[in-house]
């Protein structure tokens, strides 16, 4: 219901309205570190909160930095918003190390609001941001009037953090905590705030002055403690932006550590720390097991460097350069020659990272362990998914990574490929021996920098994943982590996608969580059809958030 209000010569409406508030946790520290970097990726970041409230129906009303605010006609359709956003910023934070994260907090409400000129104010907007402090980083906090009216209509877990006092809110707001999915599938209970207590009457007036005076106290020494602490940490500094180079051997000796062929790579700064390791820190060096470098590395090391004498040391980095000595004075000299060989080769190329040691004698000291693959096969031919390769069909990356691929990799010789992470980490090579060779060196330094399994996209010159036209691909789709899947036929739909290995798969869902599904089309339009026929006999409001491996929204 609306009606209209006049205040002077102005005309404004009021009305009932689901406001949605967000901003980003630490947006400040950020700019402090490296304005340009945090300003492009906002950048990108708004693109993904735009499009997906257009896409349920809502309208951005006012922006200030990295704030939002937007109202939406329905609050179903706002918390299904914040939580597409919240899964797709967090998939696009896995390229980032901790400190560099940009994640948003988010509070949603229904309340009362004057329009006036587009913009809305009023006590719902004021609430809406208020819900939106109280949230956790990457989280979402909805007020108690949202919680009643989508409780029973989307498949969402909620824990309740009861009333909450919050600045220029005159009456306490009873809030409640969506919780949302962990990096291993499962979902975090978020922590409860402490509620309000009741009032305990006049007889406790007269402690306020001891409080108050305790309390700021209090806050002088926590202020000190962070003075000084924030002294003694330095400010972590992003990585600049990887380029290409070509692929190359070189023979060598063991008196000159092995050159090693540069893998043309383009990759988001600082990888974060690798999942769980498949090689430990003092387990026996095995030339077969050294990740990123070439099968003929590998085969030198085994032949020259495994049975050589001591001193002797290995060092490495993600690009797949490697330096390795033997017969050296001492251990400390084998490994400073080795880091120094590798760094050498890694600084003169266009990409350089930085050289870590990986064996010292035959014990290896790498702390990251091998990084994460995806199953085997890691490449399936299918002739109704392959088209030719185009470098401006490449999901999820930026047009700057387009643009070298187009120049870099289109011509380049075979046998070549691509490795694209979920958050857009790209790995490519050419030239290389054998495509299995290709595949695992791309794999394995995509997976060391997106901290998870990447995936093959592209052979020599066609795609080898269907590539989403219809719609836009913002990420890796799992059935099994699907929040918007209702739990009871997440691995149903796991299930179904992994026995359905040739053509075109799509994946819809209506509001209450409950899929449809087009396996097996001969091409991209029928897989999207009849996963939406299938979902509206289940559900309705059906939408497709899946085709193929990548999860889609609009383009």
């Amino acid at each position: 219901m609306q009606r209209l209000i006049g205040f002077g010569a102005a005309c404004m409406k009021r009305k009932i309205a689901a406001i949605f508030a967000a901003d980003i946790a630490g947006y400040s520290r950020l700019v402090a570190e490296d304005e340009e970097e945090t300003l492009r990726r906002l950048a990108s970041y708004r693109q993904v909160t735009d499009d997906f409230i257009a896409k349920y129906g809502g309208r951005i009303f006012n922006t200030a930095g990295d704030a939002v605010l937007a109202e939406f006609p329905s609050a179903v359709e706002a918390v299904r918003c914040a939580i597409d956003i919240q899964e797709s910023l967090r998939t696009r934070n896995l390229a980032y190390p901790p400190s560099r994260q940009m994640a948003f907090r988010i509070g949603i409400t229904i309340g009362d609001v004057v329009e006036r000129d587009g913009d809305l104010l009023g006590d719902g907007v004021n609430s809406a941001a208020r819900l939106e402090g109280l949230a956790e980083v990457g989280g979402i906090c909805v007020s108690r009037a949202v919680h009643e009216q989508v409780v029973n209509k989307l498949s969402v877990q909620f824990a309740e953090i009861g009333a909450q006092e919050v600045k220029n809110i005159p009456t306490p707001v009873h809030a409640f905590m969506v919780t949302m999915r962990r990096e291993d599938g499962t979902y975090a209970t978020p922590r409860v705030k402490k509620p309000l207590k009741p009032a305990a009457g006049g007889s406790s007036r007269w402690m306020w002055p001891i409080t108050a005076s305790l309390l700021l106290l209090a806050l002088i020494g926590v202020g000190g403690y962070l003075y000084y602490g924030r002294l003694e940490t330095p400010a972590v500094k992003p990585v600049a932006v990887e380029s290409h180079a070509a692929d190359s051997a070189t023979p060598s000796t063991m008196s000159q550590p092995a050159s090693e062929p540069t893998a043309a790579a383009t990759a988001l700064p600082s990888p974060p720390p690798p999942g769980p390791p498949s090689i430990s820190p003092g387990e026996k060096f095995a030339a077969g097991s050294v990740p990123f470098v070439s099968d003929r590395s590998r085969a030198i090391l085994a032949n020259e460097y495994a049975g050589a004498s001591d001193s002797k040391a290995v060092a490495i980095n993600i690009n797949g350069f490697v330096g390795w000595i033997a017969g050296q004075s001492s251990e400390d000299a084998a490994k400073t020659t080795a880091l120094e060989q590798c760094q050498k080769r890694a600084d003169s190329s266009s990409t350089p990272r930085k050289c870590e040691l990986y064996a010292v004698g035959n014990t290896i000291v790498y702390a990251h362990g091998n990084p994460p693959l995806p199953p085997l096969p890691w490449i399936r031919y299918d002739s109704l998914i392959e088209k030719p390769f185009a470098a401006k069909d490449v999901p999820l990356v930026r047009d700057q990574s387009r643009t070298r691929l187009e120049s870099q990799f289109t011509a380049a010789r075979k046998t070549k490929s691509i490795a694209l992470g979920p958050g857009g980490q790209l790995f490519f090579n050419s030239g290389i021996g054998t495509l299995e060779e290709s595949a695992r060196r791309n794999l394995q330094s995509c997976g060391a920098v997106a901290g998870v399994p990447c995936m093959i996209v592209a052979v020599d010159d066609v795609f080898v994943v269907p590539i989403p036209a219809t719609l836009r691909a913002t990420g890796f789709f799992r059935a099994s982590d699907s929040s918007v899947i209702t739990p009871g036929e997440r691995s149903h739909v796991a299930q179904k996608l992994a026995d359905a290995e040739m053509g075109w798969n799509a994946v819809a869902v209506g509001t209450r969580g409950r899929p449809g599904l087009g396996l097996r089309a001969a091409n991209e339009e029928t897989a999207v059809n009849a996963a939406l026929t299938d979902c509206v006999m289940h559900d309705s409001d059906c939408r497709v958030i899946a085709i193929g491996p990548f999860t889609v929204g609009p383009n």
